[in-house]
């Protein structure tokens, strides 16, 4: 059986442990992108881009 000052220690460092996981995280809502020029329907030439993920990480 374990001493009763080992057990506080352990409730200690759970209760710490517990309250760094649980800090708030702050969610800050997207603003819509704005139109620009380039958006508008009917161009000739949109521009595009290029995405490449790699998951070899």
């Amino acid at each position: 059986m374990l001493d009763a000052w080992v057990i506080e220690q352990i409730k200690r460092r759970e209760a710490e442990e517990q309250e760094h996981r649980e800090q708030p995280q702050i969610e800050r809502p997207l603003d819509p992108m704005p139109e620009s020029e380039d958006d508008r329907e009917g161009d000739e030439d949109p521009k595009r881009g290029v995405v490449i993920v790699d998951f070899m990480v």
